[in-house]
């Protein structure tokens, strides 16, 4: 008999109404390989574009063969920050409880991803009733984000709830995995057996890359001509430290060549944009968020590739970024502006590693990639695609994550 997985995670989504990524992309494969998969998501959270319309608690709404979304009914809130959301933690978790008598296919195994830690209890509830196998993914550290980036106290009630939550976690579950090469380390000190970790990172869908849709009209636009373009594409926040690539463009202005692309919408872009107009920068340039499918095409427009995060102890478990991996199969070089653990581009010589929120270093990489030759530039964006090749292609991750479920 066919096995099935049920992988829970309020924030995924479906190219049609988010940005997939992780899960569904995963999802996919798994069923290419001859599961049944249910992803279980929320149908109102904060990182969906549109939002499907349900006429009762759930959605059934099949992907492709034998992978189906099963969106969940929630409250509609607007910014990651709301009360709304973290009510929603609670819902969410208690609502997906009923899914016994909804999906047709009862689980071999439940997958679990965080955030939010919440949604484990009503993963573990399933598992357990269905006698199901329970596996932890742990995309992003919580509480200790909330810590050492939000700036929340340890001390805080809530904070030291979801603490006991993510060591119940780390403690009920038959397997942890995480996009965090070194998180385990973490898990480790609060209280999970080494053994039971594997790594599975994001990675790159191959059936994406091969459709090789073009750029539409108005983001090829949006791009300026004959530059030499270093570019970003994703979501303008926060974490990203885009005000870094920003300043590195101030101290690059008198070198007319050399562009900045910013690719994507976020909160932090208006903030952005009044600091490119306050510094009066030609150089730096803004294009509209683009659909996933075109992302290939606008990175074979650049130069070089540029990602960066804060200088922050909490990267020293590693890094997730969904674009990372499709950074290192455009072939470009990769400028990483990265102060942490397990650094991909580094480790292949794909381009170049510098200190995070340092604009000097960033303004000094750009400048060493532009007087490169094409031909050095090619040879590190060859080392940069044989890495994706070799682990990052999400069919090669659910094989991976297969025998996980499956030992």
């Amino acid at each position: 008999m066919r096995k099935t997985v049920w992988i829970v995670n309020q924030y995924a989504s479906t190219p049609e109404y988010g940005f997939a990524g992780r899960h569904y992309y995963l999802g996919r494969e798994l069923a290419k390989l001859g599961y049944n998969v249910y992803l279980i998501v929320s149908a109102g959270h904060h990182l969906l574009r549109s939002k499907p319309e349900l006429i009762s608690e759930f959605k059934l709404e099949k992907e492709a063969d034998r992978f189906t979304v099963v969106w969940t009914s929630m409250p509609h809130y607007d910014q990651a920050h709301s009360k709304g959301r973290a009510i929603g933690w609670f819902l969410f978790s208690w609502r997906i409880r009923k899914l016994a008598k909804v999906i047709p296919e009862s689980p071999d195994a439940v997958v679990c991803s965080s955030p939010s830690l919440l949604s484990f209890f009503g993963a573990k509830s399933l598992a357990r009733k269905f006698g199901a196998r329970l596996v932890f993914d742990v995309r992003d550290i919580w509480p200790m984000t909330l810590i050492e980036i939000g700036g929340y106290s340890a001390k805080h009630p809530f904070v030291r709830f979801l603490q006991r939550v993510e060591d119940k976690a780390y403690q009920d579950s038959d397997w942890v995995i995480s996009n965090l090469k070194n998180s385990v380390e973490h898990m480790v000190s609060r209280g999970m057996k080494r053994e039971k970790f594997s790594w599975v990172p994001n990675g790159f869908s191959m059936d994406e890359v091969r459709m090789n849709i073009p750029l539409n009209d108005r983001a090829d636009g949006q791009l300026p001509q004959n530059k030499f373009l270093i570019g970003y594409t994703g979501t303008l926040g926060f974490a990203n430290a885009l005000n870094t690539l920003i300043n590195a463009a101030d101290r690059l202005r008198d070198h007319p060549d050399i562009a900045f692309i910013l690719v994507g919408n976020g909160k932090e872009k208006p903030e952005l944009q009044e600091l490119v107009d306050g510094k009066r920068l030609g150089n730096v340039y803004f294009v509209d968020s683009i659909p996933k499918v075109e992302v290939p095409s606008m990175l074979s427009r650049f130069n070089a590739c540029y990602i960066g995060w804060l200088n922050d102890p909490l990267y020293r478990f590693g890094i997730g970024a969904n674009k990372l991996p499709e950074y290192l199969y455009s072939g470009k070089p990769i400028i990483h502006a990265f102060s942490g653990a397990c650094d991909p581009v580094g480790e292949a010589n794909a381009g170049l590693q510098i200190a995070a929120e340092d604009d000097k270093q960033l303004a000094d990489a750009v400048l060493k990639l532009y007087r490169s030759t094409p031909e050095e530039r090619a040879v590190m964006g060859a080392n940069g695609r044989k890495l994706a090749l070799d682990q990052y292609e999400y069919r090669q991750l659910a094989e991976k994550l297969s025998k996980i479920l499956f030992a």
